[in-house]
């Protein structure tokens, strides 16, 4: 019940929009052209395009048990928007098909008779749609809870699974069809639908974490404090072999701020041991330290 008061209704309407999103990328974009995105995206409409029932319904089918079966692991919370997400998706999905002339369908009015925009544009959109979701609480394919099920029992990552699935199903695609050229151009959809989730998730410039092992925590810290303006993070360290006391300062810039935080360092500890990574996401930029 507690769960429950943590749904909220500005991410339905969130849900909404990035479920309607993914509709049109399919409809607008992948189905004229024949092409198929990944997931259980892609196994539907392979699946519609065979049977010639709707796609909504096999989005549905699928999707369904996974998101249920992940309930215990992944929350009441991200089931429920998840499911609300896979629905806007199969409910616009066909609210489309049945509003847009037929005829309108077999030619995307974006990119015509162009199968590589169509692969790139539909990818892209498509990636955006999937990308919002996950910002906004949710996943609209099964197939990623899925992966975060059985990757581990396989002995997998998570994205091995994924690509695993999906190299599958445009075999299989392509062994049915009896052409390698639509599969192909698939795998376009897919790549570009990748970049986009990441982008949309992660952010295009990602934030660099530096983390400086010195003998001069306060002299480093005093440095980048006044040349940047933000907070500090010291943790204590101990060397394995010396046994020597050291201080680890954590500071997180952008990567137009590398070079000269490099320089403020070296100018305090020439012998300080410097690692740099990436920062997906930030909680809070107002942490003082």
């Amino acid at each position: 019940m507690n769960e429950l008061k943590k749904l909220r209704f500005s991410s339905f309407l969130k849900l909404t929009l990035s479920g309607t999103i993914n509709a049109s990328a399919i409809i607008l974009f992948l189905t004229p052209a024949n092409l198929f995105d990944s997931g259980f995206s892609g196994t539907s409409m392979f699946l519609a395009s065979i049977t010639g029932l709707p796609l909504g319904i096999f989005l549905i089918l699928l999707n369904l048990p996974f998101f249920i079966f992940g309930y215990k692991r992944q929350g009441l919370v991200f089931t429920v928007y998840s499911l609300y997400a896979v629905l806007v998706y199969s409910v616009a999905s066909f609210i489309m098909t049945g509003v847009i002339p037929e005829e309108s369908l077999l030619v995307s009015p974006f990119t015509e008779n162009d199968i590589l925009l169509s692969a790139i544009f539909g990818g892209l959109i498509s990636g955006i749609g999937s990308g919002l979701t996950i910002r906004f609480g949710g996943a609209i394919d099964g197939v990623e809870v899925l992966s975060v099920i059985f990757a581990k029992k396989l002995g997998i990552t998570v994205g091995t699974f994924v690509m695993i699935y999906n190299i599958i199903l445009y075999i299989i695609i392509g062994i049915v069809e009896q052409s390698w050229i639509l599969p192909l151009y698939s795998v376009i959809t897919y790549a570009a639908a990748i970049k986009a989730v990441d982008f949309i998730v992660e952010g295009l410039d990602k934030e660099k974490a530096a983390m400086i092992i010195t003998s001069e925590p306060m002299g480093i810290s005093s440095k980048l404090s006044a040349e940047f303006g933000s907070g500090v993070t010291l943790m204590k360290a101990n060397g394995y072999y010396s046994n020597e006391q050291k201080t680890i300062v954590y500071f997180v810039v952008n990567r137009f701020q590398i070079s000269k935080l490099k320089t403020l360092v070296t100018e305090a500890d020439p012998n300080a041991f410097v690692t740099i990574s990436e920062v997906s996401d930030i909680l809070s930029k107002t942490m003082k330290g």
